[in-house]
């Protein structure tokens, strides 16, 4: 019995980790999707995301709700009825709603060296927020780790003359979507569904007058750019289908770890792929930041195995 026991434990963690590292994949080859749509602005390309994820999940989660998933369409519909849950939401889906247009606008203004360090900094942020929001008490390498991804950021807004404001507004946006997910209880997909439920309104009035003014990319784009909109939902849900599932079965230091190769592959994209400039004042940056990070994996990594150290112990 034990023996079968630790099959299936070995086998759900295979599947969690083939999961986790096609959901960080997706994430991280994001830009190449989006570049290639060169006929849409940021803003429908935002819009196109929310309203074809809004479509595809109407399609696909009514079917898991019959099914029993998540306890049904009953238990869904209590999550429903809660102001709460809707107030949660609401600010999620606008942070959410930021994040793609920073993002997506980074990619159509050859930036996703930037939009990289967006996400390099947002654990980084996530841990300032803990303390400025949630009274969060620090250890000192904690601290290091924040420090210097400060330096890296400042000396990358004295080099370029500004702060690198696509990778704050990215990294700030994450941060405190993250922070309000932390208080939500619906699981991803429903909660998504949720986010884009808000935005699909305001979204499809914008595509609309696209249409109507005869500018939209659906009216003047290539068949491929068409059919690569029309899939922007597919492939905004796919790869957190894949991180919901891998979160069941993959333990969150590991998943801590992985969470970076979205951000390296979208570094190599915009760096070798898209021949984006990395000067020196760049390069000092990443450094620091990247030092910054390696700090705050080993002091995560440390403070972990300690803990079970001493669960174990009593």
């Amino acid at each position: 019995m034990a023996e079968l026991t630790n099959d299936t434990h070995s086998r759900d963690l295979k599947i969690g980790l083939v999961c986790a590292l096609l959901a960080h994949t997706m994430w991280g080859l994001f830009p190449i999707y989006w570049r290639q749509i060169g006929g849409a602005d940021s803003l429908e390309l935002v819009c196109h995301r929310v309203v074809w994820s809004f479509v595809t999940l109407g399609l696909v989660l009514p079917v898991m709700l019959w099914r029993g998933r998540w306890g049904g369409f009953s238990a869904v519909f209590r999550e429903l009825r809660s102001r709460r849950v809707w107030t949660i939401y609401v600010i999620a889906a606008v942070m959410i709603a930021i994040n793609w247009l920073a993002f997506i606008w980074a990619v159509n203004n050859n930036r996703v060296l930037e939009a990289s360090l967006g996400y390099y900094i947002n654990p980084l942020l996530n841990v300032v927020l803990g303390v400025v929001v949630l009274g969060e008490r620090l250890r000192w390498p904690q601290w290091m780790a924040v420090g210097f991804a400060a330096i890296g950021v400042s000396v990358m807004a004295i080099g370029n003359g500004g702060l690198p404001w696509v990778s704050m507004a990215m990294a700030t946006s994450f941060a405190i979507y993250g922070l309000v997910k932390k208080k939500a209880s619906l699981p991803v997909l429903l909660g998504l569904m949720l986010e884009v439920t808000v935005l699909v309104i305001p979204a499809a009035i914008y595509l609309g007058m696209r249409l109507a003014d005869g500018v939209s990319t659906m009216q003047t784009g290539t068949s491929v750019e068409f059919g690569m909109l029309l899939g922007a939902g597919l492939i905004t849900i796919a790869p957190l289908a894949f991180f919901a599932a891998a979160v069941q079965r993959v333990d969150l230091s590991l998943m801590g770890i992985l969470q970076y190769i979205g951000p390296t592959l979208q570094f190599l994209v915009g760096y070798v792929l898209f021949g984006e400039t990395l000067d020196t004042s760049r390069k000092i940056g990443f450094v620091f930041v990247w030092t910054g990070l390696l700090i705050f994996l080993v002091a995560s990594q440390f403070k972990r195995r300690r803990s079970t150290l001493v669960a174990e112990a009593t």
